[in-house]
């Protein structure tokens, strides 16, 4: 039973089929990058990031539809594989998601299910812009602001501290005090607010501003602002 298993021996490679998956994938990488363009969320050059798509997928394509046949290829591109060394990290699950379909689409493609793959890619883009869309019609959004006030009008810490809850308060309605230091005749307090939009942003600002002149305020928000 050995005997007739020849690691050498290997299928021959259609060229048709090879270049009509190269040309569907090469379609499929581009509309992943159009969607990735469109509903990403992340802070990287998404134009920059999705035009890597089309050499992970073609390359994929490539490999898989050169070693499927072979046993000896694919015992070779498991060990090529395990020295290589990807040294460029991956900082949002988003970019890990869009690569894992781009190497997803070329492994089908690679092993001639294409109509499963083209249908799968399909269904998995539309669901993912469904989600997308309906993420953006939340326009709440979660903000650091932070406070730095120099408490020489004689008022105590806690009455100042109330005022800053009372601001706050009214303009979000949801806020949570994350850090608070109240030194000689200065405070610092950071809180946690959800916004609707730049008008309440914009109306903390001026209240805080009106009612203690020369205070200091930053604000964080590791997405953009919303607009109105």
């Amino acid at each position: 039973m050995l005997e007739n298993i020849t690691l050498s021996e290997s299928a021959p490679l259609s060229l048709t089929s090879l270049v009509i998956n190269l040309i569907i994938g090469a379609l499929i990488s581009v509309v992943l990058k159009y969607h990735y363009k469109k509903f990403g969320s992340t802070l990287t050059n998404r134009e920059e990031f999705g035009s890597i798509f089309p050499f992970i997928l073609l390359t994929t394509v490539l490999v898989i539809s050169i070693v499927k046949s072979s046993l000896a290829l694919s015992l070779g591109l498991v060990g090529a594989l395990s020295i290589v060394r990807f040294r460029t990290p991956i900082k949002e699950p988003e970019e890990l998601a869009y690569l894992f379909i781009s190497i997803a689409a070329g492994l089908g493609l690679g092993a001639n299910q294409t109509i499963p793959t083209v249908l799968s890619i399909v269904i998995i883009l539309a669901i993912m812009s469904v989600v997308k869309l309906g993420k953006n019609t939340n326009k709440e959004k979660n903000m650091f602001i932070t406070i730095e006030h120099n408490h020489t009008s004689g008022k105590t810490a806690d009455n100042i501290i109330n005022n800053f809850n009372k601001i706050i308060e009214n303009e979000v309605g949801r806020y949570d005090l994350r850090r608070l230091d109240v030194r000689k005749e200065t405070i610092d307090a950071t809180y946690l607010i959800n916004i609707n939009n730049m008008a309440a942003l914009e109306n903390i600002v001026k209240k805080f501003q009106d009612l203690y002149p020369g205070i200091s305020i930053t604000y964080l928000d590791q997405n953009q602002v919303p607009s109105i």
